[in-house]
């Protein structure tokens, strides 16, 4: 997984060209993530799961810890000239197990 998060990065340093998807939820009132906090999520998350099937591309889900002290994860897909960030949000316990890397199964 190392070549995709090495693609992530290169594409990144590109430019970062957000969905409209990403904006609404890094807006939503109970969001309000930056894209300070999405830039380190990108250069220093963890890929948690990787879709290289996704019909958007090669794509996968980052998750970090930022500076601002919470969990944010990405799902992003490197492209030629940027990195396109599909979507941006805090997990939450309710969906995720403690450490938010691993989802919880759905009873």
């Amino acid at each position: 997984m190392e070549d995709i998060h090495n693609s992530i990065r290169i594409a990144a340093d590109k430019r970062i060209l957000y969905s409209i998807h990403a904006l609404d939820e890094m807006n939503a009132e109970t969001e309000l993530i930056t894209k300070d906090e999405v830039r380190e999520v990108v250069y220093n998350g963890e890929i948690i799961e990787d879709y290289p099937e996704d019909k958007r591309g090669h794509s996968c889900l980052l998750m970090n810890v930022t500076k601002n002290n919470r969990p944010v994860h990405v799902v992003c897909a490197p492209k030629d000239e940027y990195l396109a960030v599909i979507t941006v949000y805090a997990p939450t316990p309710d969906k995720w197990e403690p450490g938010f890397k691993v989802r919880r199964k759905k009873p």
